[in-house]
């Protein structure tokens, strides 16, 4: 989990699958709690911290390196950021893992296309992304990263070559389902309190029926 704000989605999946009792999510992001807003091995199920960007892609490279040593069959998934695609060790991980030939190496790129304080093409353009990607010597789908179907069926086609990396270039719309918050930078760190908390809880029931 290297796109860290993502990371109420991951203390939800512990809390479901019995890693700690689930009332206990209500502490996060309050002062003293161990759910932060970024991964930390002080969680139940979490067996590595993250913060910095450039990291998640590096230790899930080692991590299905020594699979592969070991003759092991499982595979690594590194849920990304695109921001996090700014960093060059995240391509040097990229071509370390292709040369490597590592076929049980996933990444998941949340391509929303906005930062933390601006769009993409502001801070560091990363187009065209995809060609990128097979450049340094991956396989690659590209999905809609709201439909779930689309999804599963990129999964279930794993590994999207022999002997190669695979990567899920996910586009997204940031804060989707919520009118206020859809493209909005400015959502990016804030939360939605009182009215605005109801009004965005609203929309997204309403979405769902």
């Amino acid at each position: 989990m290297a796109a860290n704000l993502s990371i109420a989605e991951v203390y939800a999946a512990l809390a479901e699958t019995g890693f700690f009792d689930p009332a206990l999510l209500a502490q996060h992001y309050q002062n003293g709690s161990i759910f932060s807003g970024h991964v930390s091995h002080g969680v139940p199920g979490v067996e590595l911290s993250t913060g910095a960007l450039g990291h998640g892609l590096n230790v899930a490279t080692g991590m299905a390196l020594a699979a592969k040593r070991a003759r092991e069959n499982w595979r690594a998934f590194a849920l990304l950021s695109d921001g996090e695609c700014d960093e060059g060790s995240t391509w040097e991980a990229a071509m370390f893992a292709a040369h490597h030939k590592l076929d049980n190496l996933v990444a998941i790129v949340d391509y929303n296309k906005l930062q933390s304080l601006a769009s993409v093409e502001e801070t560091l353009a990363l187009e065209p992304f995809a060609d990128k990607w097979r450049a340094f010597g991956w396989s690659i789908a590209e999905v809609d990263g709201h439909d779930h179907e689309e999804l599963l069926a990129a999964f279930e086609r794993l590994p999207f070559s022999q002997e190669r990396p695979s990567v899920v270039i996910a586009h997204t719309t940031k804060g989707k389902g919520v009118s206020f918050m859809e493209n909005q930078v400015a959502w990016h760190y804030r939360t939605p309190l009182g009215a605005q908390f109801e009004a965005a809880i609203a929309e997204l029931e309403s979405a769902d029926a």
